[in-house]
């Protein structure tokens, strides 16, 4: 830290007597004066931080040295003070450093799609459902179902959840991936443990401003709902597929008997995979820069094992291994999402700060 610290303070002086110069241009002055604004931030921050670590330093000299029990008190006193404060100003760096990423107060869609495994695959993208709609209700979240297609044992070949509450995409954004699971199906006959897979992929919720659509530039079809029965059958025409012409994005929803109200749902979830390409090609372009990547080709990979003879779930993206699989496939995900989320601030925290910088 110490080193990159300096390469901060010679970047300082650097863009300190760039600015200097009356022969640049408005637009350049401003990218300059941004990058100088986050460096100024970031080394006053860090003198604070070393302020208070040579206070505690001091403190407990003089605590070492005087042999009043009253005194020695005061100062023991004071060192708990300036740890505090030692403590918030190293929190207070740390943010400047490497915020969160503004994407993660969003509300998210979660696409759940059965892979290899036939009937028991579409079985097993049921089982997510079930866990991630427990653990949404349990952040205090809410969760609905937009879309969905299932098999006559009940399963799912796609179900689109919708999941509503603050942090959301920051705690469910690495569930992106593909999925395994590890069983004996109800339908073998002989015991025998057959492997399937489901992927999931965790979109943020677009806002009116991260995307703008044209309406001609639009396809919307209706149709009627399908479904294993129950309120989900509609007898209108009232499901709606909502096509994105320049892009071939298409987003669907069935839940509402409300022909308009499913047309508002869809497009908000287009808007919502447009917002997501956008942001894997984004971070494509960044990956020599960046390993927070959200998506991407990572998507493509085994992100999570479900053993049920063993009553075992590994996290292969932090190789994490819990014994307590009964309780994770109903929703007590919190500790395989604070050590995803640890993992991402630990990449975060191996970047070069000036390649941060470069890359806000």
């Amino acid at each position: 830290m110490f080193e990159q610290i300096e390469e901060l303070r010679n970047r300082h002086k650097e863009l300190s007597l760039a600015l200097s110069n009356p022969g640049l241009d408005n637009s350049k002055i401003s990218v300059l004066q941004k990058e100088l604004s986050q460096i100024s931030a970031i080394l006053r921050s860090w003198d604070a931080v070393k302020d208070s670590e040579d206070q505690i330093e001091q403190a407990k000299a003089q605590l070492a040295d005087n042999k009043d029990p009253e005194m020695a008190e005061l100062y023991q006193e004071e060192i708990t003070e300036l740890e505090q404060k030692a403590e918030n100003a190293k929190h207070d760096l740390d943010m400047i450093l490497f915020p969160p990423d503004e994407l993660d107060n969003r509300s998210v869609y979660m696409e759940i799609r059965a892979g290899t495994g036939g009937k028991e695959a579409a079985l097993f993208a049921s089982d997510l459902l079930r866990m991630y709609t427990n653990y949404a209700l349990s952040r205090g979240w809410q969760a609905e179902i937009d879309s969905f297609s299932t098999t006559d044992l009940g399963g799912y070949k796609e179900v689109i959840l919708h999941i509503n509450g603050k942090d959301a995409y920051g705690c469910l954004k690495r569930e992106s991936g593909v999925h395994r699971v590890q069983r004996v199906p109800a339908t073998e006959g002989q015991g025998r443990i057959h492997t399937s897979t489901a992927t999931v992929a965790v979109l943020p919720e677009a806002k009116e401003v991260d995307v703008e659509i044209k309406a001609e530039d639009l396809r919307i079809d209706v149709y009627r709902a399908s479904g294993a029965g129950g309120q989900h059958v509609n007898t209108t025409d009232s499901a709606v597929r909502i096509t994105h012409i320049p892009t071939g994005v298409v987003a669907t929803c069935q839940d509402e008997r409300s022909q308009h109200k499913n047309k508002a749902k869809a497009l908000k979830h287009l808007k919502s995979r447009i917002l997501m390409a956008r942001i894997e090609k984004q971070d494509q372009e960044r990956r020599k820069m960046r390993k927070d990547q959200v998506g991407g080709a990572e998507r493509a990979e085994k992100v999570r094992t479900y053993n049920y003879p063993q009553n075992r779930v590994t996290d292969h993206q932090v190789n994490l291994t819990l014994n307590k699989l009964d309780m994770i496939v109903e929703g007590k995900l919190d500790e395989i999402v604070d050590a995803l989320r640890n993992d991402e601030r630990r990449e975060r925290r191996g970047q070069s700060i000036l390649d941060v910088i470069k890359a806000s």
